[in-house]
């Protein structure tokens, strides 16, 4: 669930061994500086702001979510993170060296370090799986034996041992996305973005590609950036979670901090109530307690209830466990003892002491 586990790094030009010839890397520090991308207007009228003045740093060998609806930037962002577009200003950084100043066969070098999934895998019909691992390799010069040793290595490090001599025809969706996550690996880069990789998939799929990409970071030490619009992928795997909207970061941090904090646009999304069930002759409280130290679980909600002689019965919710700890968003019926509604002033000292607690809590009416 989004767990920040360590990691041990070597030093920054270093190349250890890991598991079965795999290549542990150490950098991929990503800084975004005042980055700003500004498009003309299709058919004049005014600019169009993508990109304004985003502000970000992702550290190294950690998985990092960006999440935002059609439009908020995602896109751009992406093509100014591999040097496909040139920012309008402000700087893209890799381990201190901006991207967006480089040029030619200098961007074409530094592009190797920057691994692409895609959400479609876009595989060579043509070719064998192996093939297509290989073609990055191809284009950049790679000796065969080097070519041929180093898809080998692949294969294996992404669970496609027997399947490499298939064509993409005869492979499944997530085989297929397989495919595309060793190609963008081939080049051993130091940071690997991932635009929608489980878009197209199933949810079985799609967790087990999740669990592919957490396997790598922990082998390899990579960066890891997906850009996404689902929230499970980001409950499920990041450590770290960007919104942007419109263009801007409106929040950003470790995840167990995002989705704790019941005053920021992400944690209903993170942590989404359930429709309740209809019908209820009681008062019924939405509470939010992922930010209180108080108020750590649904039954510390229920007892407090009864010193206001309220019996709360827990009628939907969502909870999850993010670095060991609980985060929720609960709906209570609240009533008295003879089973009726609890009392408007009730009501009203039970919320008080919520929120002076870092609860939010607020009456769901019709």
């Amino acid at each position: 669930m989004g767990t920040c586990r360590s990691v041990t790094f070597v030093a920054a030009d270093e190349r250890v061994l890991g598991v079965r010839g795999a290549r542990c890397l150490n950098s991929g520090v990503i800084t975004l500086d005042a980055l700003r991308k500004v498009f003309p207007a299709p058919g004049g009228g005014g600019p169009v702001v993508a990109l304004d003045g985003i502000d970000l740093h992702l550290g190294p060998g950690r998985i990092h979510g960006i999440v935002g609806r059609s439009g908020a930037g995602k896109s751009t962002l992406i093509r100014c993170l591999t040097g496909l577009e040139k920012p309008t200003s402000g700087r893209v950084e890799i381990d201190g060296t901006d991207i967006a100043a480089l040029e030619g066969a200098q961007l074409r070098a530094a592009r190797r370090n920057i691994g692409m999934v895609f959400q479609h895998a876009n595989l060579l019909d043509s070719r064998t799986a192996a093939q297509n691992i290989a073609h990055p390799l191809e284009i950049a010069g790679v000796p065969r034996a080097e070519r041929e040793r180093r898809v080998a290595e692949l294969v294996e490090l992404v669970g496609l041992t027997g399947r490499e001599h298939n064509h993409p025809a005869q492979l499944s969706g997530g085989q297929i996305q397989r495919v595309g996550i060793a190609r963008g690996l081939a080049a051993e880069p130091k940071v690997l973005l991932c635009d929608e990789p489980t878009s197209a998939l199933d949810g079985t799929t799609t967790r087990q590609i999740l669990r592919l990409l957490a396997d790598l970071r922990e082998r390899l030490g990579i960066t890891v950036v997906i850009i996404t619009h689902e929230m499970g992928v980001v409950r499920e795997v990041c450590d770290t979670v960007t919104l942007l909207q419109d263009g801007r970061i409106t929040q950003s941090g470790d995840l167990l901090e995002v989705a704790a904090d019941p005053h920021g646009p992400l944690s209903a999304e993170l942590i989404p109530l359930p429709p309740a069930p209809t019908g209820i002759e009681a008062l019924v409280v939405n509470c939010d307690y992922g930010d209180s130290e108080r108020f750590r679980t649904t039954d510390d909600l229920i007892r407090l209830a009864e010193t206001y002689e309220a019996e709360a019965t827990l009628v939907a919710g969502t909870i999850e466990t993010i670095g060991g700890r609980q985060v929720g968003r609960v709906q209570l019926a609240l009533r008295n003892r003879s089973g009726q509604p609890i009392s408007r002033q009730g009501l009203d000292d039970f919320l008080a002491e919520l929120e002076s607690a870092g609860v939010v809590a607020k009456e769901v009416t019709a």
